[in-house]
Parts: C-alpha cells; sequence; structure tokens
C-alpha cells in the first residue's frame, strides 16, 4: 500500500488512462476525488474504488474552466481535509494540419491540455504549501519532444508548454517538499488506438523498439511511483513510457 491515507485528485479520469491511474492509485490506498466530463462513466469508477475499499468523490466539469478547478479542489479538502497528491490527466486531441487548423481550435486544445493543467495546479498548491507536502504529476506525451505528423500543432505545444510548466514549478516548489513531474506515454491501447485500421496499428508496432503498443496499466505504475515516497528524489523530470519510441 504505497498510497496509504493520501488524498488525490485526478482529472480525466472517466476512461483509458486516466482510469486506469484511478484504479492503480485505489489499489495502492489512496482516497480519490475523480473528474471527468461524463458523469456516467465517473459513476461507474467511483462504484468500483469503493469496491476497493476506498473512498471516491465525483466531480465532473471543464477544466478549461477554472473555476472548475476551484470546486474540484475544495470538494476535496471539505471532505477529506487535505490534497496529497494531484494528477493532472484531462487532455484532448485534434489531427489537422497547420493550414487546416482553425484558430478555435488552437485555443480550444491549449486552454484544455495548458491551462487546465495551470488552473488545477494554482488551486491545489496553496494546500500543499500549508502542509509542506504534495505529489503533482501532470501526463504529456511523446509528441512534446519530438513532432508528430498525426497530431496537430496545437496538441505537441500544448504538451511541450506542461513539461516546461512542470520543470518550472518543481523548481519554485522544492523548497516546500513539493515534488512536480510528468509522464510521456508514447502510443497506448485505449479507445482511439481501437479505431485504428491494421495497417496503420502495424505501422505504428513496427516504430516501437519493444514491438508492442503500452497500455493504459502501463501509465498508471509509472505515474503512481511518482505519485508514491519512492520518487522522492525525484523532481521536475518528464518520464518518457513509450516502449522506447523516443528516448532521451
Amino acid at each position: 500500500m504505497l498510497l496509504e491515507n493520501k488524498i488525490a485528485i485526478i482529472t480525466g479520469a472517466s476512461r483509458g488512462i486516466g482510469k486506469a491511474i484511478a484504479l492503480t492509485l485505489a489499489k495502492n490506498g489512496a482516497s480519490l476525488v475523480i473528474h471527468g466530463t461524463n458523469q456516467t462513466l465517473l459513476n461507474e469508477l467511483a462504484l468500483q474504488v469503493e469496491d476497493l475499499g476506498r473512498e471516491c468523490i465525483v466531480k465532473a466539469g471543464d477544466v478549461a474552466d477554472p473555476n472548475v478547478a476551484t470546486e474540484v479542489v475544495r470538494a476535496a479538502v471539505e471532505r477529506f481535509g487535505k490534497v496529497d497528491i494531484l494528477i493532472n490527466n484531462a487532455g484532448i486531441n485534434m489531427r489537422s494540419s497547420t493550414l487546416d487548423m482553425t484558430l478555435d481550435d488552437w485555443k480550444k486544445v491549449l486552454d484544455v491540455n495548458l491551462n487546465g493543467t495551470l488552473y488545477f495546479c494554482k488551486a491545489v498548491l496553496p494546500y500543499m504549501i500549508d502542509r509542506n507536502y504534495g505529489k503533482i504529476v501532470n501526463v504529456s506525451s511523446t509528441t512534446a519532444k519530438t513532432a508528430h505528423k498525426n497530431a496537430a500543432p496545437s496538441y505537441g505545444a500544448s504538451k511541450a508548454a506542461v513539461n516546461y510548466l512542470t520543470m518550472h514549478l518543481a523548481l519554485e516548489m522544492a523548497h516546500h517538499n513539493i515534488f512536480v513531474n510528468a509522464v510521456c506515454p508514447g502510443p497506448v491501447e485505449t479507445d482511439m488506438s481501437n479505431q485504428w485500421t491494421d495497417e496503420y496499428r502495424k505501422e505504428v508496432t513496427k516504430r516501437i523498439p519493444l514491438n508492442k503498443l503500452g497500455t493504459p496499466q502501463n501509465v498508471g505504475e509509472s505515474v503512481l511511483f511518482l505519485a508514491s515516497s519512492m520518487s522522492d528524489f525525484i523532481t521536475g523530470e518528464s518520464i518518457n513510457v513509450n516502449g522506447g519510441t523516443y528516448m532521451n
């Protein structure tokens, strides 16, 4: 039980990587506040978390609205008295070239992926500072580190900015005993990858040195490491979880 008696907020928790993170943290002792936009899926996940013997609060909303972050963090503190862990997983992607991408689409992706991450960090940090402890893990992407033709430029730019924000907050918050790191998943088995053609799946898999797609559980376990005491001398890092697709 690496997270016994810990309280974690997870954004974008209703499916895929976010859901795997939630269940992994709950199995390791954390009680949760789960956030997303799909109330039905969140309620179903909450039942799974409670079946594991953990408490779970559901809060739906759009991370692009700064008031949502304030409300989610306040709900966590009112119920549990603290927040130990914040996982910023909520994100969206669009697939278009620079010339085909509209400015509204550019702004929408940055609003969710970058601004949403900032809003939740700003909302939770005062409580972490007050307790002189916190773990923040931002879910970024391999696309933050290398260009990818299958993603809009807004996606890569937003995730690269998340990586910088991770480093900046880690530097600012180190003397408060607050650790800020990121994970950068590569190709992972999700609802989106299930829609790929067999040909495209083979093409993607061939580019991965481990010759297989990752799983949401792979990402969840990496997040668990960064959220637990096992990573107490690591901060400001953006760790690749991509089977060797991108190495640095």
